[in-house]
């Protein structure tokens, strides 16, 4: 499910201008787990931050996708022969910016599209921290520093703090707030 045609093409597009070369890189396993654990983290941060709005899309998964083509490229600036890293980067961030805002449009705008239920746009959020954290941890560096070995330890323990603190709010948070879910659409 999807809000709308352009939801599903932009992230089709995306996947497809970003998840290909990444895998080309760094293989489809590694990738596909970094896109897996954006959907899976998109979803725990919606359940954490806004419980009562439904997820739509692969946006999660996506912007975990783009945020770990980002860190990749920060990560091994100086031993990229590319000469448009800073074009590459700049057309991320705008098309992650088009959408995020699209999202929240979506999110608060009541007569956007009726037959949907006003998504959520955190998914958005949980996949950029997953894409950040998990795209220095697995992606390779092929100038590793010890610097970048500390930094290796930080994104792990972010990731993990994350995720275990997602799962048990999951858990324990209805029944400490005295929260009701919400009916299904």
């Amino acid at each position: 499910m999807h809000a709308g045609i352009e939801h599903l093409g932009l992230n089709v597009a995306l996947q497809l201008l970003v998840g290909v070369p990444l895998e080309m890189v760094h293989g489809a396993a590694k990738i596909g787990f970094v896109y897996i654990a954006g959907v899976v983290a998109g979803s725990l941060a919606v359940s954490v931050a806004d419980m009562t709005a439904p997820v739509v899309g692969s946006s999660g998964g996506v912007y975990a996708l783009i945020s770990a083509h980002l860190a990749n490229i920060v990560m091994n600036w100086s031993g990229m022969k590319c000469q448009f890293k800073l074009l590459r980067m700049a057309l991320a961030l705008i098309c992650m910016s088009f959408e995020f805002g699209r999202a929240v449009w979506l999110r608060f705008h009541p007569s956007a599209y009726p037959p949907c239920p006003h998504p959520s746009f955190v998914a958005h959020l949980g996949g950029v921290l997953v894409g950040i954290t998990l795209g220095v941890v697995i992606l390779r560096n092929y100038e590793q520093r010890l610097q970048d070995q500390s930094l290796w330890w930080i994104f792990i323990f972010i990731y993990v703090v994350f995720v275990l603190f997602a799962v048990f709010w999951n858990v324990f948070a209805y029944n400490l707030l005295d929260l009701k879910l919400p009916p299904p659409p």
